[in-house]
């Protein structure tokens, strides 16, 4: 019988954030813990300046924690690396590159064959539903669009984690109703695992497997809650709204109380 501890995919662990910001040092982050498995998709939501995106771009390998560390199977991030990647709200695509080009960037600067690279763009372009946009350029995209090109091209990257910046808080809602859905469906054919940073409490109900609430004043987790609903989830059923209100519930009441410590 194997007796090895089982190594957790993705650990934070006691993580600190500290800025310089004029003379004065700003906490951003303080003891920040958090453990996520392989293909778990988790929302992570909070008021304005708790520290979620500093938290995502840590992880990414981005910025580096003042104290604590962020590990992948036990070994520490010190970097970026093309096991993460990055899809920011403002989609950060090379304009001069087309649709297959932007997908194809990661492949192609891994020095791998021209005929795998395209392969691998294609497959990627299918999956998004882009194929027939290829050959155009960012500035010819739907925001909508531009937004699939960013996910396609992590994914073309072979990332493993897929870290989500509030990517679709600049859509209109149609557009972000059908995006969510097609995410989750890259989700569940791709098996990443997907940290996705939030305003919406009934986006990170519709999507998360769980939700993380985090607080300001430097920013700590205060909740780690499990999403028990079955997918694909009905945004109008009770059981839904029942979640969703005691999400909003608890993120509201955090924010009271930093209100009145103020």
């Amino acid at each position: 019988m194997d007796e090895t501890p089982r190594r957790d995919f993705l650990a934070v662990r006691e993580v600190a954030k500290l800025f310089q910001i004029g003379d004065e040092l700003v906490a951003a982050l303080s003891g920040v813990n958090l453990v996520i498995d392989k293909g778990e998709f988790v929302c992570l939501i909070g008021a304005s300046g708790c520290g979620k995106s500093t938290l995502l771009r840590i992880i990414a390998g981005f910025e580096q924690p003042s104290s604590g560390r962020v590990e992948i199977y036990g070994h520490p991030v010190t970097g970026a690396g093309s096991d993460r990647g990055m899809v920011f709200q403002d989609f950060a695509l090379f304009p001069w590159l087309t649709v297959r080009e932007n997908i194809a960037f990661g492949p192609r600067q891994k020095g791998l064959p021209t005929t795998r690279v395209r392969e691998i763009a294609d497959e990627y372009l299918n999956m998004v539903g882009l194929a027939p946009f290829a050959d155009r350029f960012p500035a010819q995209l739907s925001g909508g669009m531009k937004q699939r090109v960013a996910i396609a091209r992590v994914l073309a990257n072979e990332a493993n984690i897929l870290l989500m910046d509030e990517p679709f808080g600049a859509l209109d809602a149609l557009t972000r109703e059908q995006l969510q859905d097609e995410l989750l469906q890259i989700w569940a054919r791709t098996g990443v695992t997907v940290i996705f940073v939030t305003h919406s409490v009934e986006e990170a109900t519709l999507m998360a497997d769980r939700v993380v609430v985090m607080t300001a004043g430097p920013g700590r987790i205060e909740a780690d809650i499990p999403i028990m609903l079955e997918r694909p989830r009905d945004v109008s059923s009770p059981d839904f709204n029942e979640v969703r209100r005691s999400l909003t519930q608890r993120l509201t009441s955090h924010v009271r109380r930093q209100l009145k410590a103020a």
